[in-house]
């Protein structure tokens, strides 16, 4: 018998050879069995479910990338509809109900992703303004010098309330004894939330929008406290209150500690980031540590895990109830509290919140004797923060973080380190192995982690930190064990003033991890700047992550084949020759040498993003001071490596010489009617498409935008406009609004959940 199935094998194998009659065929019927093969399996373990999150995501996708104008809800639903009336028919046929299945979810997601859009909608700011503004402090997060207030709007100079802002974030510099629930008076300098630096880079304007933010700016002169014309509403005044008890708290850790590692630890505990200063963000960064302090996942599980730790060791020194209570779905419960009740004095972040929604599914899972730590959760997990927050979708913080999770799912088995458990003589023995098991656990955990965050990484921030897997093993078992044990109990002696020695102790583990952080970022190449890649690149990275962690059979190989593709579009990306400000204040162009040249003044911040895009590990500062270009006082001039002359024009008297001489011209105003440059990028053009870059192929330069002609998404004022301020009344100048309002660098997103 065995003869006979070995026999037919081989003549199955020898069929199938190439040359002979019918192999294509052979071929084609031995792929469709593997691949049913690997349905049924799939079918069998349950992981068929994950992909329903997978067609959500994908309609939320194509909401964003591809609708053009906003859709009729009414359109999606009644497709749902439709294929769910379909769905009964199809009992007989798995293939086909599972592609109806999927096809529902994709049409829900869509319409997930266009109710989030009409639910949030508010005014945006069409221009830069200058006016009295008055409104209710929602949130303040003190900063070294000044502080930083999301206002909920009463009025803004003379725009009635289908043209103003509802709420706003401004910056004031002057110290002076704000708090949330105050309502202010003051002159502000407000402008609208600035769009994406270059084609394809981060969309400030984008994320203001679903946070209701339809301004930011600074404050100037006086900052009045008034009554308010009207009671508050009941949330606000909540929001105002958790945020006032947030700000208590944070001055209460820095002052038991003092310095940065005072600043950290009541980031760590608060969510509170503004204390932190330049220095130790640029640190904790090329350690690859910053993750530890955005209250997020890390946070979340550590704080559900020292609670339903705590519960159950104290119930399980009371033996009758140890033996006849559910201890651990006590304790389970216990844990659900607490951490909700963290995620809400934490700021009830947006990150924060899609880490409760995970936490939560994992310990639900445990009340009703289900495996915590499963795709099917984490599919349950990302379908209700999807649901909620379709646009986080396209965020580094959800990708990264559900990125991470799933792909220690997948590698759990790998990761639990039995082999290294060894049943060993003695205590030494023991703790030997459980000290090697606990280490090469770590190191594994960080390394999957990091392969599985890296593609999301690199493509938002176009940086790679090496050395990260080093700072994550040995920072944070230091957080685990000290930093975070210490912050849940600070907060439970804080009502009775009994928590200054817990915040002194959780200040010298902080410091503790600065030191490693510093150590590690003092290494050659603790930063690798990478140019920056294309959305088709991240997609295939994307498609590959998926299906290499959610299939349990061998149809996760399929991954392997846009994780190739995507890895090579990722290693040869399409470097632009040429960047343009939105607002035509400045460029960069690539010299003979190779590399980019500032020509003008742009603004630093976003400098630093065309150099990181560049693949360039130059600070602004030092490319503006080596600048190449022509200067005077109406223009700039700079030879493009391209060839030709490049100019920008800062007074319309420039406009003479630089039409006629100019290959390429950029302007902060419109260029007069009969302008001869070749290629015109003046304030019309750049107020209709945004950012633009320039890359020179063979048949001449290929501009790209950041914005398409004639779209207006929900985001953008349908007004904007580039000119000079609109005033409402005279004052002094205001300063310069701050880098950080629209540089994702500034607010890195956890690498472990």
């Amino acid at each position: 018998m065995a003869q006979g199935r070995a026999g037919a094998a081989g003549w199955g194998l020898a069929a199938l050879a190439p040359g002979r009659p019918g192999a294509p065929s052979l071929w084609l019927g031995a792929a469709r069995g593997w691949f049913a093969a690997g349905l049924t399996r799939e079918a069998e373990q349950r992981r068929l479910f994950p992909w329903i999150a997978v067609a959500f995501g994908a309609g939320i996708l194509i909401y964003f990338t591809a609708a053009d104008g906003e859709p009729a809800l009414a359109a999606p639903l009644l497709v749902v509809v439709g294929l769910a009336a379909l769905a009964p028919f199809l009992g007989a046929r798995p293939f086909s109900l599972a592609l109806v299945l999927a096809l529902a979810a994709a049409f829900l997601g869509f319409a997930a992703a266009a109710t989030r859009v009409a639910r949030v909608a508010s005014p945006v700011l069409s221009r830069t303004t200058i006016a009295p503004l008055t409104g209710l402090i929602e949130a303040l997060d003190e900063r070294e010098e000044g502080a930083r207030l999301i206002l909920c709007v009463e009025s803004f100079g003379t725009l009635t309330p289908e043209l103003r802002p509802r709420r706003v974030r401004v910056s004031y510099k002057t110290a002076q004894a704000l708090k949330p629930g105050d309502f202010i008076a003051a002159t502000a300098r407000l402008l609208p939330p600035p769009e994406a630096a270059r084609p394809g880079g981060y969309d400030f304007a984008r994320d203001a929008f679903f946070r209701g933010i339809g301004a930011v700016g600074s404050l100037v002169g006086k900052v009045e406290v008034r009554p308010p014309p009207e009671p508050p509403s009941a949330a606000l005044r909540l929001a105002a209150a958790v945020d006032n008890a947030r700000n208590a708290l944070t001055r209460r850790i820095t002052d038991a500690n003092g310095g940065q590692a005072g600043a950290v630890a009541a980031a760590l505990v608060t969510g509170k980031r503004g204390l932190i200063n330049a220095e130790t963000n640029d640190v904790l960064r090329a350690a690859g540590i910053y993750h530890v302090i955005s209250i997020s996942g890390l946070h979340m599980v550590l704080a559900a895990g020292v609670v339903f730790w705590l519960v159950r060791a104290l119930l399980a020194l009371v033996p009758r109830l140890a033996l006849a209570w559910p201890i651990k779905k006590i304790a389970a419960g216990f844990a659900m509290v607490g951490v909700s009740a963290y995620c809400i004095f934490s700021g009830w972040d947006l990150a924060a919140q899609r880490a409760l929604i995970m936490t939560l599914v994992m310990l639900g899972a445990i009340l009703v004797d289900r495996p915590a730590l499963s795709m099917r959760n984490l599919a349950l997990a990302a379908l209700i923060a999807l649901a909620r927050e379709p646009e986080a979708l396209l965020g580094p913080s959800f990708q990264m973080s559900f990125g991470a999770v799933a792909g220690l799912i997948a590698c759990a088995r790998l990761l639990q380190g039995d082999l290294l458990r060894r049943d060993t003589d003695g205590w030494l023995g023991r703790a030997v192995s459980l000290a090697a098991a606990a280490v090469i656990g770590t190191l594994a955990t960080t390394l999957v982690a990091q392969i599985a965050t890296a593609p999301f990484a690199t493509y938002h921030f176009q940086t790679i930190q090496p050395f990260g897997i080093v700072g994550n093993a040995l920072t944070l078992p230091l957080v685990s064990i000290a930093v975070m044990p210490c912050a849940v109990l600070g907060i439970l002696a804080y009502p009775f003033a009994l928590d200054q020695p817990v915040w002194w102790a959780m200040g010298l583990a902080v410091r503790g991890m600065l030191a490693i952080s510093s150590w590690i970022a003092g290494f050659a190449q603790a930063t690798i700047v990478v140019p920056a890649f294309g959305a088709g690149a991240l997609g295939l990275l994307s498609a590959a992550l998926i299906i290499l962690t959610v299939p349990v059979s061998r149809l996760r190989w399929l991954g392997l084949l846009p994780a190739t593709l995507g890895l090579a579009f990722a290693a040869t990306p399409e470097r632009h020759d040429i960047y343009v400000d939105r607002e035509g204040a400045g460029a960069v162009v690539r010299g003979r040498d190779g590399r980019l040249a500032a020509l003008g003044r742009p603004p630093s911040f976003v400098l630093e993003q065309w150099l990181k895009a560049d693949g360039d590990p130059r600070k602004p500062a030092e490319v503006l001071a080596a600048t190449s270009a022509r200067c005077d006082r109406i223009g700039c001039a700079i030879e493009a490596v391209g060839g030709g002359q490049v100019a920008l024009t800062r007074d319309k008297r420039a406009f003479a010489e630089d039409c006629a001489r100019a290959s390429i011209l950029i302007a902060r105003s419109i260029a007069p009617p009969g302008c001869a440059a070749p290629l015109l990028l003046d304030r019309t053009f750049l107020a209709a498409h945004g950012a633009a870059a320039i890359r020179f192929g063979p048949g001449g330069p290929v501009v790209a935008t950041a914005r398409k002609p004639g779209s207006n998404p929900p985001w953008r004022a349908a007004t904007a406009s580039t000119g000079p301020p609109r005033v409402g009344i005279t004052v002094p100048p205001a300063a310069e609004t701050e880098p950080e309002e629209g540089t994702p660098t500034q607010a890195l997103p956890e690498r472990l959940q």
